[in-house]
């Protein structure tokens, strides 16, 4: 078998490659930090999942960074000793990426079928601007809500089975 090296990049080229996250802003940050904590006040506890905020995902030949990548418990990267890993090397169960101003709506949203092409359950796309959320679940069309509490009943009763 013949192997062909890889070609080295060069700084240029390599800077090419990276796409950066636009620096959230008061808004999204205050989304972020308001919910992670609430989903990890549900689901934690019971050991059913954990919500990582800026978590870097690696997989399917690229590199994520979600606002929020939820994990079912039993699939969080652990080091030897128990602890959790610096590397995930898995799509998320659930991402979840909230809207920026000068965000492309398009890019997220291509980081989302990203991620559900990779086995994850569900991602969520905040809107804070339009106060809306499209709600992507794999082979299923998507769902646009306008309201958290639709939201969560409709997660929690119809279609949404990541963390029973």
């Amino acid at each position: 078998m013949v192997q062909i090296p890889a070609k080295a990049l060069t700084l240029s080229e390599f800077l090419d490659q990276i796409i950066q996250k636009p620096i959230p802003q008061g808004e999204h940050s205050a989304i972020q930090t308001e919910l992670a904590p609430a989903i990890n006040l549900v689901v934690k506890p019971k050991q059913i999942a954990r919500a990582f905020c800026e978590l870097r995902c690696s997989f399917g030949e690229r590199s994520i960074v979600p606002d929020i990548s939820v994990f079912r418990w039993d699939r969080i990267p652990r080091k030897e000793n128990g602890g959790i890993a610096n590397v995930f090397s898995i799509a998320p169960d659930w991402t979840i990426e909230i809207l920026s101003p000068d965000q492309s709506q398009t890019k997220v949203t291509k980081n989302i079928l990203h991620c559900l092409n990779y086995g994850t359950q569900m991602g969520w796309l905040i809107d804070p601007k339009e106060q809306s959320v499209f709600v992507y679940l794999p082979d299923q069309p998507t769902t646009f809500y306008e309201e958290l509490r639709t939201i969560t009943y409709h997660c929690r009763y119809h279609h949404c089975h990541c963390f029973e």
